[in-house]
């Protein structure tokens, strides 16, 4: 397939450091500017905004996907067991400036893929916009809530928080480790000593400066788009089939396919939010297998070859119990 500009971009954050090199000094003036910001946001400059509940931001120091929305979901999913009324907010893809509601009738095209799936999967209410303060106002709005989740948002600092998460690819982990436009940085690599949390996708690392937590993402069924059937992802081995990936890191879940021993098959990796056509998942008839994520934005025009493959995030107990622990006693707003 074509690549994009944004594969290319990868491919030098994470496989041609020499290209990445070149780009150092633009580099540096972006982390001068991050800096800068984020001291406006510490000494008032920047106003940020507190809100009557607890805010609880879950996001990446890098860009691309990490597994920020499958935590999101198991910690919506926890507080909801532990007796929370659970309310979330995103920026919603594609920039749209209006703050509006999620709702299990909404589109992916009119709020996003990401909103779309946690709605389905958590069944707590949402609201999204580019200001995530404007969101968690017209959540709380709407409906009562005990704590707010923010899928995204690390650098929104105009929204106080009281807890971070951040997430990490296990896999890429961070590129070349620069900033951007040289490397995949949003912040630099030092931004993870001041956060809660790290929770790694993946293989953590124990030589790091803070404590990595373990998060695996586990799927072993696959669901028809077009029926809802549910069968053993085992059913598909030695099966012809497509793989069909349209998320932060295809090679993810075309990964989670082999191990599955899902072998004979053609895949297919396409940007992350990618807006599918019906004529990019049709394969002659042939069976194809997506990730959840793009499923939401197939189903209104899938057949029954088009499968996908739920995951579901599972951490440590003791993770679990330091959370929880955290929320309850942690009644202030993180300095900067």
């Amino acid at each position: 397939m074509k690549k994009t500009i944004s594969r290319y971009l990868i491919d030098i954050w994470y496989n041609d450091h020499f290209i990445g090199a070149a780009l150092t000094p633009f580099a540096m003036l972006f982390i001068d500017i991050v800096k800068c910001r984020r001291w406006f946001y510490k000494i008032g400059i920047f106003k940020s905004e507190t809100m009557p509940v607890p805010v609880v931001i879950i996001g990446n120091i890098t860009v691309g996907g990490t597994g920020k929305t499958p935590l999101t979901i198991h910690l919506a999913n926890l507080l909801k067991n532990e007796g929370y009324r659970v309310g979330l907010i995103s920026r919603g893809y594609g920039g749209k400036t209006d703050v509006k509601m999620v709702t299990q009738t909404s589109t992916s095209s009119d709020v996003g893929d990401e909103a779309l799936l946690l709605v389905k999967q958590t069944q707590c209410p949402m609201a999204i916009g580019v200001n995530r303060v404007a969101a968690a106002h017209f959540l709380l709005k709407h409906v009562p809530c005990d704590v707010i989740l923010a899928d995204d948002g690390l650098q929104h600092y105009a929204l106080k928080r009281d807890i971070e998460i951040a997430v990490i690819d296990g896999a890429r982990r961070f590129g070349n480790s620069a900033c951007l436009p040289a490397g995949p940085l949003r912040e630099p690599i030092e931004r993870l000593n001041t956060v809660d949390f790290v929770v790694v996708n993946g293989s953590k690392q124990t030589d790091t400066a803070w404590l990595e937590w373990e998060m695996q993402l586990i799927g072993d069924v696959a669901v028809n788009l077009l029926t809802g059937e549910t069968k053993p992802l085992s059913d598909f081995n030695l099966l012809p089939c497509h793989g069909v990936a349209g998320i932060g890191n295809p090679e993810r879940f075309f990964t989670q396919l082999d191990k599955a021993g899902i072998t004979e098959r053609i895949d297919h990796s396409f940007p992350d939010h990618h807006v599918f056509l019906p004529a990019e998942i049709n394969f002659n008839h042939q069976l194809v297998l997506m990730t959840e994520k793009d499923a939401v934005k197939c189903k209104a025009f899938a057949t029954a070859n088009h499968w996908f493959v739920p995951i579901s995030a599972q951490l440590p107990a003791e993770f679990n119990q330091q959370f929880l622990t955290l929320l309850k006693t942690k009644p202030f707003k993180r300095a900067l």
